[in-house]
């Protein structure tokens, strides 16, 4: 939960501190200094807009909760299961439900900022050797190198510091597996065993193995400094 309330507020912080302090420095210079606005002016505006308008989705993912859709008949519907059985099935669902809308709201929030930090940093290294050449004299071109660099710097730091990339597979594949194991049981139950009362507890077994392992790698994968500073 920490981890989550924490993951909100720096990601909000770190947009408002790029978006105003960008205009800041774009008001200060031209307004206070009476610069005209040229081409590099023209970037800035553009490259900041872009890098917030990318970002919406992302927010989205942050704040909002994604609900679960396992899709097809369920257990109410199996005809391997007595209802007895069935029954006792639906509960264990219905316990792990939780977990599963955690799993993947953490692997949407996840996945979306990993796509923008490579949307963003990939095109970033490119345009940056390729502005210095052009660049002149004039320091708003200056000010679009320090711009670029700054919100790329930002990502990456983030980035690392966070496992973005560890944490949206771990969450994934999570999730992922349990669907695996559901639909099997469902499909296969005789995979799990010879009647249906060893199939049902070994089901229990690999689920609480899923979730052991998922588990693991989320206290693995926890944001360190050491992290961020690394090249």
């Amino acid at each position: 939960m920490i981890k989550k309330i924490f993951f909100k507020i720096f990601s909000l912080f770190t947009l408002t501190i790029i978006f105003i302090s960008s205009i800041i420095v774009y008001f200060c210079y031209f307004v206070l200094n009476e610069h005209s606005i040229n081409i590099w002016s023209s970037f800035i505006i553009l490259y900041i807009l872009l890098s917030f308008v990318t970002f919406l989705p992302t927010l989205k993912a942050i704040f909002n909760k994604v609900k679960l859709n396992p899709g097809g008949d369920s257990f109410e519907k199996s005809i391997h299961f007595t209802k007895e059985e069935i029954k006792q099935l639906e509960q264990h669902y219905s316990r792990i439900s939780g977990t599963l809308g955690f799993w993947k709201n953490q692997a949407e929030k996840f996945r979306s900022f990993h796509s923008y930090c490579l949307y963003w940093t990939i095109p970033s290294s490119i345009l940056i050797p390729v502005i210095i050449q052009y660049a002149d004299n004039n320091p708003t071109s200056k000010i679009l190198l320090t711009v670029i660099s700054t919100h790329t710097a930002i990502l990456l730091g983030f980035h690392r510091g966070f496992k973005i990339e560890d944490n949206f597979k771990a969450f994934r594949l999570g999730e992922s597996d349990f669907y695996d194991t559901y639909k099997r049981l469902l499909d296969r139950p005789s995979s799990f065993g010879e009647n249906s009362s060893k199939q049902i507890e070994n089901y229990f077994t690999i689920v609480e193995n899923i979730r052991k392992f998922s588990r693991n790698a989320e206290t693995d994968n926890l944001p360190k400094l050491d992290d961020s500073k690394k090249k």
